[in-house]
C-alpha cells in the first residue's frame, strides 16, 4: 500500500470556488474596455477553471489579438485577487475542519495553474494560510503544473505525496510528477482515471485514515 506523507492539491473547483468573486471583478474590468463586448458567466468560468491564464484569455477573447487578450487578463487577474483577499471565495462543506485534521497529521500543499497572487488570496480571503506550507503555480514559473508539482515535491522532500485535483489536466499532471491522483469529483470536472475518488472533501478524512 502506498504510505501517504503529504498532500498537494489543486485549488480551483478543490479547495474553493470563487466562480461569484470572478465572475463579478471581470465584469466591472471588462465594462471600463468598450472594445470588449463580452459578458462573463459561471458558464465562462467553469469551462476554463484549470487551464494556463494564456489559454484561458485565448477561450474569452479570441476576436482580439494576443496581446489584447493577455492584457485584459492582466486586468482582470489583478481585480479579482484583490476581491478575493477580501471577501474569500466559497468554501466546501466541513472543509475547514478537513483541512485543521489533516495539517496536524500531514504537510499540505497547494500546486495550481493561476497567476501569482491568487493561491495567497484563498490564504487571506479564507484565512487558510495556517495550513499550507508551501504553494506554487505557473504565474510565478512559467512552468507546467506537473512540474510545478515536482519543484513542491524536491524542495520539501517530499517522498510519497498524492494531488488531489478535480480535472483531467490534474491527472495528467499528477501523472507527469508520476505520483497517484486523488479525484476531487465534488468539483468542476470529469477525470477518465484516477488512483482514488472523493465524492466530498470530508472523504479525505477516510481516505488517508486507510493509507496512514
Amino acid at each position: 500500500m502506498y504510505k501517504v506523507d503529504s498532500i498537494i492539491f489543486d485549488l480551483d473547483g478543490t479547495l474553493w470556488d470563487s466562480t461569484d468573486g470572478i465572475v463579478k471583478t471581470w465584469g466591472l474590468v471588462l465594462s471600463r474596455n468598450p472594445d470588449v463586448d463580452k459578458v462573463v458567466t459561471e458558464e465562462d468560468l467553469s469551462a476554463n477553471f484549470g487551464l494556463p491564464v494564456e489559454r484561458i484569455a485565448a477561450n474569452m477573447f479570441p476576436q482580439l489579438p494576443k496581446e489584447r487578450q493577455l492584457s485584459l487578463m492582466d486586468d482582470c487577474c489583478r481585480a479579482e485577487n484583490i476581491y478575493l483577499a477580501q471577501h474569500g471565495g466559497t468554501l466546501f462543506p466541513d472543509e475547514m475542519d478537513v483541512l485543521e485534521k489533516l495539517s496536524a497529521a500531514f504537510p499540505l500543499f497547494v500546486v495550481s495553474n493561476c497567476q501569482t497572487g491568487y493561491i495567497e488570496s484563498f490564504y487571506e480571503g479564507n484565512k487558510t494560510a495556517r495550513f499550507f506550507k508551501d504553494q506554487e503555480c505557473i504565474g510565478n514559473t512559467g512552468l507546467s503544473k506537473g512540474e510545478n508539482i515536482r519543484l513542491v515535491m524536491q524542495r520539501n522532500n517530499l517522498q510519497c505525496p498524492v494531488y488531489v485535483g478535480d480535472t483531467q489536466g490534474d491527472a495528467d499532471a499528477a501523472a507527469l510528477a508520476d505520483i497517484p491522483f486523488v479525484y476531487a469529483a465534488y468539483g468542476f470536472g470529469s477525470v477518465d482515471h484516477y488512483d482514488w475518488k472523493l465524492d466530498s472533501i470530508a472523504d479525505l478524512l477516510k481516505f488517508i485514515k486507510n493509507r496512514e
